[in-house]
């Protein structure tokens, strides 16, 4: 009977992470604009020296928090399953191993939304210098020179501005800065550009500000996305830890004496192993979910 209660949170939990990892997953391919693609390889240092200048970074302080918070819970919820000062030691070791990996992911979401906003205000004062300058290469001036731009991205336009130069067209500078930010904003106001540079336009006011409107109502959804992520990653969090908490329901059902007794049996403890790897990787794989896919096109 106990076994079969034992196998009964154990099939509970796996099928909760199986079903919530799905729900994640719908969540994301629903967002407004299939959110922060991966626009490009960067190294993890400098998403991290990003992240530090955007002040958004940990402080040695709050590591060492995060550290102690990791090992106290890690220990404590082992503990609590095994009764066994060694097993919650591992825990906490291996809880605290993982701190890295996840301010890999909380820097890599810092720099994706901090891309994603770069690219907005690129798009959007790209508009508005043409409706004064008419010409493309000379929007990209103005948008270099108003020093609204950072870094990479200030870059990238500076590049484009010397490759039309060097080239004579605008086809090859467009297609560099496309591959590098592939944003469906990215790529729908450069077509139009090429359309109005090659084809002419009896209305380009027009069509740029539609593409304006269009922008704003993306970046809308987007930030609306990003709120209820927010929301839903809480909440996540929230029913992730108190998985690990249903032991106590045995605890109490037994009494602590036959718990004891009964994690004994060596099939015992690889159940509740199971319980323990089986809700942190579906905890990790939420984390994953929630820092890497964060919302642009």
């Amino acid at each position: 009977m106990v076994l079969v209660i034992l196998l009964a949170i154990a099939i509970f939990v796996i099928a909760y992470r199986i079903n919530n990892g799905q729900n994640i997953y719908q969540f994301v391919t629903r967002s407004v604009a299939k959110a922060y693609n991966q626009y490009a390889p960067y190294s993890f240092k400098m998403v991290r020296e990003k992240s530090k200048e955007l002040g958004k970074e940990y402080t040695a302080k709050q590591y060492l928090t995060q550290v102690v918070v990791f090992a106290l819970v890690a220990g404590g919820i082992s503990y609590l399953y095994f009764f066994s000062i060694i097993w919650a030691l591992i825990y906490a070791f291996v809880a605290v191993m993982f701190i890295p990996y996840l301010a890999y992911l909380r820097c890599q979401r810092v720099y994706s939304e901090f891309i994603f906003e770069q690219i907005q205000t690129y798009c959007s004062n790209v508009i508005m210098e043409f409706n004064t300058t008419q010409s493309f290469v000379k929007s990209l001036e103005g948008v270099r020179d108003s020093n609204i731009l950072e870094e990479p991205v200030l870059g990238d336009v500076k590049k484009m501005i010397e490759m039309s130069y060097q080239n004579g067209t605008i086809d090859e500078s467009i297609n560099y800065f496309n591959e590098k930010y592939p944003y469906y904003m990215v790529k729908n106001m450069h077509q139009l550009f090429l359309q109005i540079t090659k084809e002419g336009a009896l209305n380009s006011g027009e069509a740029l500000e539609n593409m304006s409107l269009d922008i704003d109502a993306l970046v809308e959804g987007v930030y609306r996305d990003r709120m209820d992520r927010q929301t839903f990653h809480r909440k996540f969090l929230t029913f992730g830890i108190a998985l690990y908490f249903l032991v106590l329901a045995m605890i109490l059902l037994l009494g602590k004496e036959k718990y004891i007794a009964l994690i004994e049996l060596w099939y015992i403890q690889l159940i509740l192993h199971a319980i323990i790897i089986v809700n942190s990787y579906f905890m990790l794989t939420g984390e994953k979910y929630y820092n890497e896919d964060v919302g642009v096109e």
